[in-house]
């Protein structure tokens, strides 16, 4: 080796070691500190975060969040996102430190060190960083932080990737240590970054939110929490408590045990006075607003959030909920603050209760609520097309606009609900809108001839609610096992129903009483009230649901939600055919057996879904086709927008094609074909599959086909109504008794089609297709669906 070359390694040699030597105040006596939990310090002129690691191989809570986003419901990054909830601990090896994030799932409740020992190295721990080690007093040493802080721990990558909107990676020459909300408090530190990022080929969604869809840039955020105490009470998980649940496996269970141990999340709560039937709290729950949220939307926040103080008075306590406006200098992120945040997006989009929670116990440290801010316009939006209320000139909005207020109500103490861990109830329409957890649609009444707003969303905490606040909440201090199944017999003899996602999204679902987006005690019943509603709706429409000032054209945007305004009732009434009653029970409690719905609701279902696929009702009125203009110059179509077949032109049947689509695939879902195969062996079916599939077929394909518009609908639900079947048949999912039924119901209905072949030009092109298929057993496909617009959520 050369002599300049020996020189060279010398000097880096003693570099490293010099810095390594240097004590954490040498290193930093220039630099801005901040100290707290962990100590942080700042280089301002290299912009370079170091934190002071004190608490070697000892575990802390470590959350990433997302403050500044994207903005965009498509990609999924919002303002006030939460990440990953991480128990991690520091672990030095030599010059370098390790970040390993904790498994925590799998445990040993024991105190047989050598036991617990075994389970820990049999599973993976994942060491998430490793920092080098820039200076050392004892058992204190200062990593560099920077990089890791101006890393994409958010995962902004993959999610542009899996929004497919273009090959992006962070790019730290634009990215930079956030200061002013970079702090340390003694049981919680917080980092910020500006983190950038360079791409190529963006996608739409990217392009509508961002100057320069080629480089976005966001700010990411990093948490440091100390564990709680030990004083925290887990409480056990029960499936009918309606809440969350927190689990792990205990491998120190007794045989004759489960492993899995489940908690529910809650905030820690207890009274100051215990043995008083009512009490104020040790510390209650305080949780702050966005002051960025406008009113009257601030004043309608804060009140449907507070409707929880309704539950916590009846579970014993006074003033133990409180709702106060995020005082100017605090930090949304800051983990000492339970927030509600009013969040802006491109779009409307889902709205989010995120919690920081525990892992080993369950504590919930903070609640974290993102209100998305045009959800309240959507609402607004409905309201416009069901009531005209510009006609004549006038601008009677005062009904649409409380409509819109009552829903962000709700949905405020809804989202507060789940950062207080509870869980949907999608049957609490069922039970008289019982729960502020479930889906509402709005409830509009038609009276005097007259659509009515008033009654659209409940205006108070449910009775639900108020036995889940109980379950998990309440301070027992003896007995709380016994105490907790006497409140959940109580709940269940009152006959409050309780069905969750699982059971309750599913087009294929089977419950009776679990679906989203509907109301009333039957399905099917209120379905037909619901068509009610939309026909007098749309026999009122026109340009009096559109203000004064608007281009002609917008009112299509107007007319979607209105025209398919039956389509959520239209999935819970299709759930009863076929459908399974049953709740979530535990052994040893009563105990209600499986049934199959009772075979006059079934039917009862039937018919109003057939109502659903007829001409008369999907139609458009032509004084509504006569209004609709192609999109005014300065106008554009968006994702609101009706479908189209016929270029700039309105297109009334592409609009049907939806809405029959829709209904289709509900009643031709191929596990509900199943079902219906099994219960008709069973006698438990109003119809066979062969006699179902039959009716369908009379209702749809053999009806009668006018020469108006109503014939070219008709045409439609005919060619979609065989292309369903046919994908019914191919799909892997279709039993081969339900499989033998539909090829049965196909053949014969190209047996009927053959005389036809030579009448009209659309049986030709049905009876080629279905021909084909039966001559080759390859599927050409008849007729493309087209595509729901976005519905939920409302």
């Amino acid at each position: 080796m050369k002599l300049g070359s020996k020189l060279l390694v010398l000097f880096l040699l003693l570099s490293s070691f010099s810095a390594f030597s240097k004590t954490i105040a040498t290193f930093t006596k220039d630099m801005q500190a901040k100290r707290g939990f962990f100590n942080l310090y700042y280089d301002n002129k290299n912009d370079k975060i170091y934190v002071e690691v004190d608490k070697l191989n000892q575990t802390f809570i470590f959350q990433s969040s997302l403050p500044q986003g994207l903005g965009s419901n498509d990609i999924g990054l919002d303002r006030g996102q939460l990440g990953d909830t991480r128990l991690v601990q520091f672990e030095r090896y030599g010059n370098k430190v390790l970040l390993n994030q904790v498994n925590t799932y799998y445990r040993a409740n024991t105190s047989n060190k050598a036991e617990s020992q075994s389970v820990k190295e049999a599973f993976a721990k994942s060491v998430i960083q490793g920092f080098k080690v820039v200076a050392s007093d004892n058992d204190r040493v200062l990593i560099d932080y920077t990089s890791y802080l101006l890393s994409d721990i958010h995962g902004v990558k993959k999610s542009l990737a899996r929004s497919k909107q273009g090959s992006y990676s962070a790019d730290s020459s634009r990215s930079a240590v956030y200061m002013p909300r970079t702090k340390s408090f003694p049981k919680n530190s917080e980092l910020e970054a500006i983190v950038s990022f360079k791409g190529t080929k963006p996608g739409r969604y990217l392009k509508d939110v961002s100057p320069d869809a080629e480089n976005i840039t966001v700010h990411m955020h990093h948490s440091f929490i100390e564990l709680p105490d030990n004083n925290y009470q887990p409480r056990q998980f029960h499936p009918y408590s309606g809440y969350w649940s927190v689990e792990y496996k205990d491998y120190a269970a007794a045989i004759e045990d489960d492993m899995a141990v489940k908690y529910i999340p809650r905030h820690r709560l207890a009274k100051k006075d215990p043995s008083a039937a009512k009490s104020e709290a040790v510390t209650p729950i305080v949780y702050y607003l966005d002051p960025g949220a406008p009113e009257p939307v601030k004043s309608a926040l804060i009140d449907g959030a507070m409707w929880w103080n309704q539950a916590f008075e009846a579970a014993g306590f006074i003033n133990a909920f409180k709702v106060e406006i995020l005082p100017a200098d605090a930090d949304p992120m800051d983990v000492r603050y339970n927030t509600i945040q009013w969040v802006h997006r491109a779009t409307r989009g889902w709205s989010y209760g995120s919690s920081v929670i525990d892992p080993r116990t369950g504590e919930i440290i903070k609640g974290h609520v993102s209100l998305g801010s045009l959800r309240v316009r959507q609402d607004y939006l409905i309201g416009q097309g069901l009531t005209a209320p510009f006609a004549d000139g006038k601008k009677e909005t005062t009904a649409i606009k409380e409509m819109a207020l009552a829903r962000i109500r709700q949905l405020s103490a809804h989202e507060v609900g789940h950062t207080l861990g509870i869980a949907h109830n999608f049957a609490a329409s069922v039970n008289d809108r019982a729960s502020v957890m479930d889906y509402p649609h709005p409830l509009v009444k038609i009276k005097n001839g007259q659509i009515d707003l008033s009654e659209a969303y409940d205006d108070k905490i449910g009775e639900w609610d108020k036995f889940v606040i109980q379950y998990g909440y309440s301070d027992y201090q003896t007995n709380e096992a016994a105490e907790l199944n006497k409140l959940i017999t109580s709940a269940q003899t009152k006959g409050l129903l309780y069905m969750s996602d699982p059971d309750a999204r599913p087009l294929s679902g089977s419950h009776p009483d679990g679906h989203l987006w509907d109301n009333g005690a039957n399905a099917a019943t209120e379905l037909e009230r619901v068509l009610d509603v939309r026909k007098l709706a749309l026999n009122n429409f026109g340009l009096g649901n559109l203000a004064v000032g608007r281009a002609n054209s917008d009112l299509q945007e107007v007319l979607v939600p209105i025209y398919l305004f039956h389509r959520f009732q239209t999935e819970a009434a299709v759930k009863l055919i076929a459908g399974v009653d049953y709740n979530y029970q535990v052994n040893g409690e009563s105990t209600n057996n499986v049934s199959v719905v009772d075979k006059t609701r079934q039917a009862q279902a039937f018919e109003a879904m057939l109502s659903t696929l007829s001409a008369e009702h999907l139609t458009l009125p032509q004084h509504i086709i006569d209004l609709i203009p192609p999109k005014a110059y300065g106008s554009y179509r968006n994702r609101e927008s009706a479908p189209t077949n016929t270029g700039l032109v309105f297109d009334p049947i592409a609009l049907a094609s939806a809405a029959t689509g829709h209904s289709l695939k509900g009643l031709l879902n191929s596990q509900r074909l199943n079902r219906i195969a099994q219960q008709a062996a069973m006698g438990k079916a109003p119809w066979t599959l062969a006699e179902y599939l039959r009716r369908l077929i009379n209702h749809t394909v053999k009806a009668n086909i006018d020469s108006e518009l109503s014939g070219v609908v008709q045409q439609r639900i005919a060619a979609l109504t065989v292309e369903q079947l046919m994908q019914t048949l191919l799909s892997e999912q279709t039993t081969i008794e339900a499989k033998a039924e539909l090829f049965a119901a196909l053949s014969e209905l190209n047996k009927w089609l053959s005389p036809y072949t030579k009448k009209t030009a659309f049986y030709q092109l049905m009876a080629h297709h279905l021909n084909w298929y039966f001559e080759h057993r390859k599927w050409t496909p008849l007729v493309k669906p087209t595509a729901m617009p976005p519905g939920s959520p409302i």
